[in-house]
């Protein structure tokens, strides 16, 4: 069983396992409107672990083009325009912060 609160349009606004004062009825677990509550719950949670995913691979990916075009394997100028422009900004934001080593470093062992 479900507590539930609705919205003025009937719209399940809040959804919990234990009652609180909130609640204006109850729902069982197999209720349509319960189980779309929670998969759109598990949308909403994989999307924002996907977009971390993300964050966390651009810097990944940064760091790898900073290696390669080290090796000489290859250069910046051998990537598009649009790559370069990027990697010359996101190059300039990290020496700007340079003067915060204490806070971030690259071993991601700072205070932040």
């Amino acid at each position: 069983m479900f507590y539930v609160q609705r919205d003025q349009q009937g719209v399940l606004v809040r959804v919990e396992a234990a009652a609180y004062a909130e609640a204006t009825e109850t729902l069982p677990a197999d209720h349509h409107e319960i189980q779309a509550w929670y998969a759109n719950d598990v949308v909403e949670t994989s999307l924002k672990q996907l977009k971390q995913s993300d964050l966390d691979m651009i810097r990944v990916l940064d760091d790898l083009i900073q290696v390669l075009t080290s090796k000489g394997i290859i250069r910046v100028t051998d990537l598009p325009a649009a790559a370069q422009a990027k990697l010359k900004d996101r190059s300039s934001a990290r020496v700007a912060l340079g003067g915060l080593n204490q806070l971030i470093n690259d071993d991601e062992t700072g205070l932040i």
